[in-house]
């Protein structure tokens, strides 16, 4: 036991750590703080005000590029429900157009409809897409068969079911085709 009290614990932080290693809290010289230079109210109240505008005439900028934008998308999406509408007139004149007759002033008549129509949706900025010996590409074709063709090359569109549509980027209907291979 008398080793126990040998080891005598410390009592007090002075004794924990050795007297080099504490710092005493500095303090700053108060000369620096003298040394700010003093602003004007009326200053920092037009610079608060300058802010503010700044940031105003920034939202009305940001305002007006987003109304743009969106109405230019509108239009577009306009323009492209518009074109889906008229797919089925389309579709249906290249069914009679597709069909023997021996009229030939019915079938002048409806390939002359027929060119009109592709006339307007050139005029609109439509392409037409998806021709047999395209190659396949499945961003634009949706591939409804695959058929075995030596004569034909690795994806290659072997029939069209029906035509492709696109209004600039945006795909207003896709080209049912046969892929050979």
């Amino acid at each position: 036991m008398a080793k126990k009290d040998e080891q005598k614990q410390p009592e007090t932080t002075e004794e924990l750590i050795p007297e080099e290693t504490v710092e005493a809290p500095q303090e700053e010289p108060k000369a620096a703080e003298a040394e700010k230079p003093e602003t004007d109210p009326f200053e920092e109240k037009y610079n608060a005000e300058h802010d503010s505008l700044l940031r105003l005439a920034a939202e009305y900028d940001n305002f007006r590029k987003r109304t743009v934008k969106e109405k230019e998308q509108s239009y577009g999406n306009g323009k492209a429900d518009a074109i889906v509408k008229l797919l089925p007139i389309y579709d249906n004149l290249e069914r009679a157009l597709n069909q023997p007759t021996e009229d030939a002033a019915y079938k002048k008549g409806v390939e002359l409809t027929m060119n009109e129509l592709v006339k307007i949706f050139t005029g609109l900025g439509v392409e037409i897409f998806g021709a047999a010996g395209d190659s396949f590409d499945p961003n634009l074709h949706n591939a409804v068969m695959h058929t075995e063709d030596e004569s034909l090359g690795e994806n290659v569109i072997a029939q069209v079911f029906q035509k492709g549509f696109k209004v600039g980027d945006k795909i207003v209907r896709f080209a049912m085709v046969q892929v050979a291979n």
